[in-house]
């Protein structure tokens, strides 16, 4: 049988039809005590369908209809969340964490190196994507750091949506690639070297990015999920540099590496060029770009921090962490060192440069 032709009918509401037992009493008081109220009852005498809307839903109940049972899954932001409840007509409410709550697992550190060789890749992801993973076990979910490539240049299929994080940054590493935030204007082109903060909550749509288009991704917790907005339309017309988002009010960061001048970094003879993601987040995170200030001697240092994560953007060094073999980092390799393990960073090539990702801003750092 052909599907019906729908495409010239108009519509302006949306149910889920459930069935009910008669009489329908019972089942109305279930979900009038779970925050649904009546908005249609018909016939009014012995009711046999009847419409109830609560949290953005309209539920149809009808007597005597053929459908099973069904499922609704109510979101919450209180802890803990109740084991599931039956309503008298069998329908299974389930109880879940709300959009707006977001679990941040414990950390479990480990020292982890990530090269751009290693076996397993690049693999697809959303809107056609592909994705490496810089940390495969995500510091017991805390952490995911992914590089990103765009292969074939051009419109990207995305969708209006947003991130429920506590921290999301964009960093670009080869290529540009042109995205539309919330509320900051026009759509903005991210080249080579430019950084994006993505505060929790702000909409944004990638929109076309160049052949070969490479960035880096770091998130925190690592699974956190991602909400299609259709009803937002972006560029929103409006620009609001100064606005929050999300529960914490991290605002919206559009680094541009040109503009930006070079400053000392944490090891003497060492460069960085600073993102603004520290400010942004009121010292919660940082992020920067460092080179060698000339010639730059050995540097050995602890952190005592929660997070650091060194990428290679650029030329070669090496790196050696206490206790394990020196290591010769090139382009596209990354290491994650945990918290009271030295790491001396030497023999840099002039052309160096590295990604560098901490929490906080100002890590705390021994020098040696």
């Amino acid at each position: 049988m052909a599907d019906a032709d729908v495409s010239h009918l108009e519509f302006d509401g949306a149910q889920v039809v459930l069935p009910c037992a008669d009489p329908m009493g019972p089942t109305l008081e279930f979900f009038s005590a779970l925050g649904f109220a009546v908005r249609t009852i018909v016939p009014a005498d012995h009711p046999k369908v009847a419409v109830l809307q609560g949290h953005g839903l309209a539920i149809r109940l009808e007597v005597g209809v053929d459908v099973a049972p069904g499922m609704l899954r109510l979101l919450s932001t209180n802890w803990p969340i109740p084991d599931p409840i039956t309503a008298p007509n069998g329908t299974v409410v389930e109880f879940g964490r709300s959009a707006s709550t977001i679990d941040i697992p414990p950390l479990q550190e480990e020292l982890v190196v990530s090269r751009v060789h290693d076996p397993g890749g690049y693999h697809q992801g959303r809107a056609g994507m592909h994705y490496r993973d810089l940390i495969p076990g995500r510091l017991g979910g805390r952490f995911i750091a992914s590089h990103i490539l765009i292969p074939d240049g051009g419109p990207v299929d995305d969708y209006v949506h947003f991130h429920q994080v506590r921290f999301q940054m964009i960093y670009c590493h080869r290529g540009w690639v042109r995205v539309t935030y919330e509320d900051q204007g026009e759509p903005m082109l991210l080249t080579e070297g430019d950084c994006f903060l993505q505060p929790s909550t702000i909409r944004h749509r990638v929109l076309e990015a160049s052949d070969r288009m490479q960035v880096v991704e770091i998130g925190c917790p690592a699974e956190h999920e991602t909400w299609g907005d259709p009803a937002t339309t972006l560029p929103t017309g409006r620009e609001v540099p100064e606005r929050g988002y999300g529960a914490d009010g991290h605002r919206f960061v559009f680094h541009r590496a040109s503009a930006t001048p070079w400053r000392p970094w944490r090891a003497p003879g060492w460069a960085q060029r600073d993102t603004g993601i520290g400010a942004a987040t009121d010292g919660m995170a940082g992020a920067r770009t460092v080179r060698p200030d000339g010639f730059a001697p050995p540097a050995t240092f602890r952190h005592h921090g929660e997070f650091c994560f060194l990428f290679v953007l650029a030329g070669g060094l090496s790196a050696e962490p206490e206790g394990h073999s020196l290591l010769r980092l090139t382009e596209g390799d990354c290491i994650t060192v945990p918290s009271g393990l030295a790491l001396t960073l030497s023999d840099a090539t002039p052309e160096l440069r590295l990604l560098d990702v901490t929490m906080p801003d100002v890590l705390p750092v021994t020098v040696e």
